[in-house]
């Protein structure tokens, strides 16, 4: 199955680098339908004028973005030398601590193919 996501220009680079290798989300309904072997095809926003293939390797449920941050390393993330306070930061520019709340997180192993 092949699902489809936006992702803006900086983590979508990360990716296609293979630099980034853990995608994050809320674990809400629609990543909930993610299994391991699906492919995901990014699209970079706000231009959608690239998109990228990638096969989910793995996926895990965290509770909270910060819990997700202390479990894999930085570099994973595509976010060396920020700090886990800075990374949560961030990630609330995007998601809401309700959202995080109600949903919960997940980290999207990836593989580019």
């Amino acid at each position: 199955m092949i699902h489809r996501m936006g992702l803006y220009d900086i983590p979508f680079n990360a990716i296609k680098s293979g630099e980034k290798t853990v995608e994050v989300r809320l674990n809400d309904e629609k990543r909930r339908k993610l299994n391991i072997g699906d492919k995901i095809e990014f699209t970079v926003v706000p231009d959608q004028d690239e998109t990228l293939l990638v096969e989910v390797k793995g996926l895990k449920e965290y509770n909270t973005f910060k819990d997700m941050y202390e479990a894999i390393p930085a570099k994973a993330l595509g976010a060396v030398g920020d700090s886990i306070e800075k990374m949560v930061e961030n990630t609330f520019e995007i998601y809401t601590a309700e959202r995080e709340k109600e949903w919960g997180t997940l980290a999207i192993f990836v593989q580019l193919v």
